[in-house]
């Protein structure tokens, strides 16, 4: 929660089921079943999530079975989803992942078939997922966004405080993602157990197109290619020219950074992204870091050219790992979120801050890097970095560069 708040500057109520040392030995139902109530009468929500701690997780907490005796309680009011999350095990990025997928296991239906598009964007900022909802409207598209936290969490001043934020995927476009023609999911690493374009192709055998965050020419290319085919429309002239643009940006800040070397952190999705991106601008990805474990990410990072060899891939890995690889590697800045700001202080490189979280600069976000508006915005950040560094180390001082 703390970090939710810091990084995105808003207001965020997580309920607590308040454990206490009675509870830890003769379990959680009866605090889990009160917490319910208290939030139904309160919040009175549409759908109440629940993640499960590792104080729960440890004692064996049956939360799935508790819900299952106790739906009386609370199923004239509300939808409940339950998703098993205990903070020692994995990282934000799989709670994430499987709050996602449960949702839809939980709520997905099929009533009846619509030429519909289910979007699965992942973990991306909030102007990233207004960016991506305003692409499917130009295509004049209609699905679901799922999650879509754009509002909820980088929204406008309240003249009065709200309990439940505006905003979200209403429950019944999750309902109507089995109804779907189409799944796009930003993440070809997420195991199939974690996705809900996977449980939607196996369940409902609706076709997923699974990709990278369309971050660069490549990746935004397809994912405008796979929006076109599907709306039956050509690309708006709008991004058509946004691609022009970024092309000659490409062309412009070329000189600056072919053949520069980056260290790139953070979530697995991400990281992918960005160092097939960087890979496409001419800086060469010399290590790739992930705080979880993710299949097969060493042999695709491999493959496509994004780790020079397997040891340059790092899983579960911590910053004084990342930092050893990085201080071998010599890279000319690093990239990824705010936390390897003390990494980049030793190594003697600059930090270029994306994901989550950031703590230590403002606007984290509306840090937008998807398509060609925020790929254009990232390239721009990129060819910065570099210019600020040999600026910085130049006993000169160039005003002109």
């Amino acid at each position: 929660r703390r970090y939710l708040i810091s990084h995105y500057k808003e207001p965020v109520d997580i309920a607590s089921s308040s454990f206490s040392e009675e509870t830890a030995i003769f379990g959680g139902k009866d605090n889990l079943v009160s917490g319910m109530e208290n939030v139904i009468r309160q919040y009175k929500p549409e759908l109440i999530g629940i993640a499960s701690t590792c104080l729960s997780e440890t004692i064996g907490d049956d939360v799935p079975a508790i819900l299952r005796n106790n739906r009386d309680k609370y199923e004239k009011s509300c939808k409940v989803v339950s998703v098993s999350t205990p903070s020692y095990k994995g990282s934000h990025i799989d709670g994430f992942r499987a709050a996602c997928r449960s949702t839809v296991e939980t709520l997905a239906e099929k009533v009846s078939p619509e030429k519909r598009l289910n979007l699965f964007p992942g973990f991306i900022s909030p102007a990233d997922i207004r960016h991506m909802k305003e692409i499917l409207a130009d295509f004049g598209i209609t699905g679901t966004v799922f999650p879509d936290y754009s509002e909820s969490l980088d929204g406008g001043m309240w003249s009065e405080y709200k309990r439940v934020p505006p905003g979200g995927t209403p429950v019944e476009d999750i309902v109507k993602t089995a109804d779907s023609e189409l799944t796009v999911e930003f993440s070809n690493i997420c195991p199939d157990a974690q996705s809900p374009a996977a449980y939607l192709s196996g369940k409902f055998g609706i076709k997923a197109e699974r990709m990278l965050i369309p971050v660069g020419i490549d990746e935004s290319d397809r994912f405008m290619e796979i929006l076109s085919k599907f709306s039956g429309r050509e690309i708006p002239e709008k991004y058509q020219a946004e691609r022009a643009r970024l092309i000659d940006a490409y062309t412009d800040g070329h000189k600056y950074v072919s053949g520069r070397k980056a260290v790139v952190y953070g979530e697995p999705d991400l990281v992918m992204a960005l160092a097939k991106f960087l890979m496409e601008i001419g800086v060469e990805p010399v290590v790739l870091a992930l705080s979880s474990r993710s299949p097969n990410f060493k042999a695709e990072a491999v493959a496509c050219g994004a780790a020079r060899e397997s040891a340059a891939a790092l899983e579960e890995t911590d910053y004084e790992k990342m930092t050893e690889a990085a201080a071998l590697a010599q890279p000319d800045f690093i990239i990824g979120n705010s936390k390897g700001f003390k990494m980049a202080e030793k190594l003697g490189v600059p930090i270029l801050r994306v994901g989550f979280p950031v703590h230590d600069r403002f606007g984290g976000a509306r840090l937008s890097i998807a398509s060609y508006r925020g790929t254009q915005r990232l390239f721009d950040d990129v060819v910065n970095t570099v210019i600020a560094k040999i600026q910085n180390s130049s006993d000169v001082g160039y005003m002109y560069i």
